[in-house]
């Protein structure tokens, strides 16, 4: 960097500069039979052959790679450059560096197409080296793959290791394609506060920040639900949003402390039509995504296409572990954990046991997309009680390859049911449950003001990814998933 200085080449010019072309549209538009094309291309160099005069590199720009010939004669025609060519572009230019280059396209004896450069200009110098792999009789090696390294530099992942770019691509297409079906069915995209005084909407532990001005403590959201009904109280047929929330809890494979979330609430409905809807909804993303309904994550193959399996919590219970949890007391299900080999604590209620044995028997059989239903009331605080069945809700969880995708009700809508519900949270809270839901006094005002028959569903936005690109842990769909502090070694 000192030497380009020194010789008056600034390796950070400010001027903007007139790329005009890439790499992937100059393949797909080369003809052999056109007249040269004039090109103006700028990215990384990946690579370089240095062979006496003439040299190729391979230049990386945002959509690909492309081979560039580079002869001294004609980057430096007057004879008094050509020593500044030799130093420059021999000794001072690393793998890393941005360049720009203009010249024209042509196809190789190779057969490779290829820009001929008349121009090199120095974009950027790389003060670091890439860590780029090296390959031996096809074999790759020198590879940047330790999770740790790519996940907290992932812009040096993004660079060096091929389709890492590509899952992040399909994401961006998954949200795409959940945003346009939602806009088309006429639901209206709306934001809600991320710092609130009382995190309500879901049962989770949150973070607490303090607001210096009003001298109060405030919670990062655990959930967008009771905001968005609050507008479906307010007049809105149908509200969605797609944002972030942050949970206090483990990191894992699957779990994120802040995540993204799609939640969907519409008036009139029920959960029956909401399974329908969401069924149709991913088969639509599975296909836009991937061209296809199915997909392979690990050695399972997935398959969107609808309709799906629904499949009552308290029968998939039955079904995979024999034990008939009807009308059982919390002490009966407590034993019954025990005899499934479930950890369980004085602070767990009929809910959390009932929860606790689903997902350590249960859940990780379900690789098909299944609804799983009708939860009693004890895990269901803010659901509709089941209009047929005593004691339990009109709740539904998809399941898919062993992993809670979404979670819908069918949306409680009685201001007196629902402060009692959240009374009964609040005992749990006192013996200990510290994910039990606060009481959101003003949230039981809205309901008091009338809320129409409304069906709610949240998405998890990040393990639908997963899904899609077949990955199957979090990091690799997050660019910057939460780590822990970098060592100072």
């Amino acid at each position: 960097m000192k030497e380009l200085r020194a010789m008056g080449i600034d390796p950070y010019p400010a001027a903007m500069y007139p790329t005009n072309a890439f790499a992937a549209e100059i393949k797909e538009n080369f003809k052999d039979e056109d007249e040269p094309r004039q090109v103006c291309v700028a990215g990384r160099m990946m690579s370089r052959r240095i062979m006496g005069k003439a040299s190729f590199i391979e230049l990386m720009d945002s959509t690909g790679r492309i081979q560039v010939y580079i002869t001294r004669d004609d980057i430096c025609p007057d004879e008094e450059d050509k020593e500044m060519y030799n130093k420059v572009f021999k000794k001072l230019l690393d793998i890393g560096d941005f360049i720009g280059i203009e010249g024209f396209v042509f196809r190789t004896q190779m057969g490779e197409i290829t820009i001929h450069a008349k121009k090199l200009t120095v974009l950027s110098k790389s003060l670091r080296p890439l860590p780029i792999v090296k390959y031996k009789d096809g074999v790759a090696y020198d590879k940047f793959d330790d999770p740790d390294l790519r996940y907290r530099q992932r812009y040096v992942d993004l660079v060096v290791n091929e389709g890492v770019k590509e899952t992040f691509l399909k994401r961006t297409k998954v949200i795409r394609t959940l945003r346009s079906v939602l806009d088309e069915a006429g639901y209206t995209e709306v934001e809600t506060p991320i710092l609130q005084s009382i995190p309500g909407g879901a049962s989770a532990r949150p973070f607490i920040t303090h607001h210096n001005t009003l001298d109060i403590d405030l919670y990062c959201r655990i959930a967008t639900e009771l905001y968005l009904k609050r507008l479906i109280v307010g007049g809105f047929e149908g509200v969605y949003e797609i944002g972030k929330n942050f949970r206090n809890e483990g990191m894992d494979r699957t779990h994120n402390p802040e995540f993204t979330c799609m939640e969907l609430y519409v008036a009139y409905k029920d959960y029956n039509w909401m399974m329908d809807f969401t069924e149709k909804l991913l088969e639509k993303i599975a296909i836009e995504t991937n061209g296809t309904t199915k997909v392979m994550v690990g050695e399972n193959e997935v398959d969107f296409k609808a309709p799906y399996r629904r499949l009552p919590i308290l029968d998939a219970i039955k079904e995979k572990t024999g034990y008939d949890l009807n009308g059982m007391s919390e002490d009966e299900m407590r034993e019954v954990a025990k005899k499934c080999g479930v950890e369980v604590t004085p602070s767990m209620g009929k809910g959390k046991l009932i929860d606790e044995i689903f997902g350590e028997t249960c859940e990780g059989t379900f690789i098909q997309p299944t609804f799983i239903t009708d939860y009693p009331v004890e895990m269901s605080p803010l659901t509709k009680m089941h209009r047929s069945k005593p004691g339990l809700t009109e709740r539904f969880e998809l399941m898919v390859n062993g992993k809670e995708l979404a979670n819908a009700y069918s949306e409680l809508n009685d201001p007196i049911d629902q402060y009692e519900r959240f009374q009964d949270q609040l005992r749990l809270s006192q013996k200990g449950d510290d994910e039990a839901m606060f009481i959101d006094q003003d949230f039981v005002r809205a309901l008091e003001y009338g809320m129409p028959p409304t069906s709610g569903i949240g998405i998890g936005i990040d393990r639908l990814v997963m899904l899609m690109t077949g990955q199957q842990a979090i990091q690799e769909v997050l660019f910057f998933p939460q780590m822990k502090p970098e060592s100072k070694d």
